[in-house]
C-alpha cells in the first residue's frame, strides 16, 4: 500500500482540503477558526457506529464523521489517560513531558504533572487571542504548576483525578492499603457539589451553557474530556433502555454510557448550529486509548468484557494496536470536505501543528514539538509518520510503514504470548495475530536500532529494551 495516501488519488487528496479558505484564512484574510476538542476514556473503535460496529448507537458521532475525515488508523500516543492525554496538550511524546503512564490520584491534589513552562496548543491559542475553557477530566498532574488554568486555560470545570464516580464526584480507591476517597470536582479553583447529577450529563450542561456565551467576535477553544466509558460503570435507565436487556450485561452498560456521551456530543453540534458558529467551529474526536480489560470495571469481578476495540488486538495498559488505535474524526469547514475517509496512520500529537496552522498561527508552533500539521498530509503533499514509537512501562513499540515491532509484548487474559518481541505486517495481519520476528531478523534488527535511538531521544532508559 502506498505510504502517502490510501485509496485516494492524488487529485482527490488534493479536494479533501478547501485550499481557497486554507489560503486565505493563512494571510489573515478571514476569520480565525474556533475549535472543540472532544476526548473520550477507555473508548473502543468497537464502539463507535459509524467505524462498523451497529451495535453502538452514536447517530451524533456518525454524523460528526460523515461532515468531515474519519480517520482509521488514528493513533494515541499512549495506551493509557495520563500521558495520552499529554500527548494531546502539547504535540509531543508524553515521554519528552514528563508525564508517563497513569498519574496518581491524591486527596492532596499536589501531584505533579506537565511542568511549569510547559507549552500547550491551549497557551499558545490564548496568546493569539482564544477564549479557553477546559471541562472533564485532567489527570495530567494536580500541584498548582500542572493545572488546566496553569497550562493555558482560561476556564476549567471537571476534576484531576484519573476516574470519578458518575454520581458522587468521588474518587475512591478501595481494597488495599491505605485506601482513599475523596471528592473532586472544581469550577476554576473552587470545589463545587453537585451530586447526584450524572457526570456525562453534568459535562454536557457545562459546555453547552460555556458555548451558549460565545460569539463571532472572538473566537475559542473548548476542551471537552468526558470520563466516560471509563470505570466507574455506570448508566441511567433511559440509556440502558436504548439496548436488548438480553445483551450481556457489561457490553449494554458500556454501550449506554458511550450513548450517554453521543447525546452530550449531539446537544453540543446543535448549540455550535442554533448559534451560527457551525461554519466557523473546527470539531475533533478521538478517545484517548482503547477499551480496557480490567477487572475493576467488569460487574462479575472478571477480566472486563464490556469495550471492544474491534478486529484489533490487545487493549489499554498494552502496546499491541488495540491499546491505542482509537476512534477519531475531524470536521473543519473550510479546511476538509465531508464524507472523507483517511486509511494511513496518524497521531494525536499532530493536533497542535495543525490547529496552530488553521488558526493562522504557524509562527507559534515550538520548533521541538513531534507533532505534523495535518494539512499538507491530507493534501497529499507530505508522508505520514515514517516512523512512530510508543513506550508503556517496559513495552516499546515501533511502526515502520506497514511494520510494527513490541519489545516485551503485553499479556491478556487469553492472549498471552509468551515471546519478548512481536513483529507484524499490519496492513496483512491488522489484528497482529501472526509473528514474523523469527522470519525477518535483519528487520527486527534495524527496527530494534530505531527504537533504542528513539529512547535515547525522550531521555527513557534504552536498558529495558530486550534482545
Amino acid at each position: 500500500m502506498n505510504h502517502t495516501i490510501s485509496h485516494f488519488t492524488r487529485r482527490n487528496a488534493l479536494r479533501l482540503l478547501g485550499g481557497a479558505s486554507a489560503s486565505a484564512l493563512a494571510n489573515g484574510q478571514a476569520r480565525r477558526p474556533n475549535f472543540l476538542v472532544i476526548v473520550t476514556d477507555d473508548h473502543g473503535i468497537g464502539d463507535v457506529g459509524c467505524f462498523g460496529h451497529k451495535e453502538a448507537l452514536t447517530p451524533n458521532l456518525d454524523r460528526l464523521a460523515a461532515s468531515g475525515v474519519r480517520f482509521t488508523q488514528w493513533y494515541s500516543n499512549a495506551p493509557v489517560c495520563s500521558a495520552s492525554r499529554a500527548a494531546i496538550l502539547t504535540g509531543k511524546y508524553p515521554d519528552r513531558t514528563g508525564v508517563q503512564g497513569a498519574l496518581a490520584s491524591q486527596p492532596t491534589f499536589d501531584v505533579p504533572g506537565l511542568r511549569q513552562g510547559e507549552v500547550t496548543f491551549p497557551a499558545l491559542l490564548k496568546q493569539a487571542g482564544y477564549g479557553t475553557a477546559a471541562f472533564g477530566k485532567w489527570h495530567v498532574g494536580s500541584a498548582p504548576q500542572s493545572r488546566p488554568m496553569a497550562q493555558g486555560f482560561d476556564q476549567f470545570f471537571g476534576w484531576y483525578s484519573g476516574w470519578l464516580d458518575a454520581y458522587s464526584h468521588r474518587y475512591y480507591q478501595l481494597g488495599s492499603a491505605p485506601g482513599k476517597i475523596f471528592h473532586d470536582l472544581w469550577r476554576n479553583t473552587e470545589e463545587v457539589f453537585e451530586e447526584p447529577a450524572y457526570m456525562t450529563e453534568l459535562l454536557a450542561r457545562e459546555a453547552s451553557a460555556h458555548l451558549a456565551q460565545q460569539q463571532k467576535q472572538q473566537p475559542f477553544l473548548m476542551y471537552l474530556a468526558f470520563g466516560a466509558p471509563h470505570y466507574s460503570m455506570m448508566a441511567p435507565k433511559k440509556y440502558l433502555d436504548r439496548f436488548p436487556a438480553s445483551m450481556e450485561r457489561d457490553r449494554r452498560t458500556h454501550l449506554a454510557m458511550v450513548a450517554a456521551v453521543d447525546d452530550a456530543v449531539g446537544l453540543l453540534l446543535d448549540q455550535l448550529r442554533r448559534q451560527g458558529l457551525e461554519e466557523d467551529t473546527v470539531v475533533f474526536f478521538q478517545a484517548d486509548n482503547g477499551a480496557t480489560r480490567e477487572v475493576r470495571a467488569s460487574s462479575t469481578a472478571q477480566p472486563y468484557t464490556g469495550g471492544s476495540n474491534g478486529s484489533y488486538r490487545g487493549y489499554k495498559l498494552g502496546l499491541f494496536d488495540g491499546g491505542m488505535h482509537v476512534p477519531a474524526m475531524l470536521r473543519a469547514p473550510g479546511f476538509v470536505k465531508p464524507g472523507q475517509v483517511w486509511e494511513r496512520p496518524l497521531m494525536s500529537m499532530d493536533l497542535l501543528p495543525t490547529f496552530l496552522t488553521m488558526a493562522g498561527q504557524a509562527g507559534r508552533i515550538p520548533a521541538d514539538v513531534d507533532g505534523q500539521d495535518l494539512l499538507p498530509v491530507l493534501r497529499g503533499a507530505k508522508q505520514t509518520h515514517a516512523d512512530m514509537f510508543w513506550s508503556f512501562n517496559k513495552e516499546r513499540a515501533v511502526r515502520e510503514g506497514d511494520w510494527k515491532l513490541i519489545v516485551n509484548p503485553p499479556a491478556f487474559p487469553g492472549e498471552e504470548t509468551g515471546v519478548k518481541v512481536w513483529l507484524s505486517n499490519l496492513e496483512a495481519d491488522p489484528g497482529e495475530k501472526r509473528n514474523m520476528a523469527g522470519s525477518e531478523p535483519e528487520r527486527v534488527r534495524r527496527m530494534m536500532e530505531k527504537l533504542r535511538g528513539w529512547e535515547k531521544y525522550v531521555g527513557i532508559r534504552v536498558e529495558a529494551l530486550s534482545e
